[in-house]
């Protein structure tokens, strides 16, 4: 699940991927109808890996939710945001059993299933196979990377290096150069 760029603006319906940065402002587009559009900084933007959910302890990620439903679903659809308002909250119990009831509004309950729908139609709540990676397989992973090329860092090394590498220089210049072939002087004698 990759919520990277995606974004939510105050004031304009539905999520939004970011496509390009401009000088004053970024270019947007609507998960909702695919059209693109400028976001200027006076805009009221938030990212969604941002946003997270009020609970008695400490908050939940946005993104834990959304996997949460998901997982629940079985990867589809869940209850629309236009349902009764009492059903979305005892749902949203089931799936986070600590949110706070008193800072969590009625508005950002409907939101959360909003999005998720959306985020589900346009395919970004699909997992990606990198999540899916357990850590055991992610270590044998690293192990099988080439090792790194030793960079040289005492003197010694580094005028060990250059050296070989002049040598090397002069003697690929010897090679390529064009031979030069001796010429003798022939001609008259002086003053016998």
């Amino acid at each position: 699940m990759n919520l990277s760029g995606i974004i939510s603006i105050s004031g304009k319906p539905g999520l939004f991927k970011v496509i390009a940065q401009g000088k004053n402002n970024i270019i947007v587009e609507s998960l909702l109808d695919q059209k693109r559009s400028p976001a200027y900084s006076t805009d009221r933007i938030s990212s969604l890996e941002d946003i997270s959910v009020y609970t008695t302890d400490e908050d939940a990620p946005l993104k834990n939710i959304l996997e949460s439903i998901y997982k629940k679903e079985d990867g589809k659809a869940c209850p629309s945001h236009k349902e009764d308002l009492t059903a979305l909250c005892a749902y949203l119990k089931e799936i986070l059993p600590n949110y706070d009831e008193e800072r969590v509004y009625p508005s950002d309950v409907k939101k959360i299933f909003q999005w998720y729908n959306l985020l589900l139609s346009s395919g970004n709540l699909i997992p990606s196979e990198d999540e899916n990676i357990s850590s055991d397989s992610t270590v044998i992973e690293e192990t099988k990377k080439e090792p790194k090329k030793k960079v040289a860092t005492d003197k010694k090394e580094v005028s060990k290096t250059a050296k070989v590498v002049s040598n090397d220089k002069a003697k690929a210049n010897k090679a390529s150069a064009p031979k030069k072939t001796a010429t003798t002087k022939t001609g008259s004698s002086r003053g016998k």
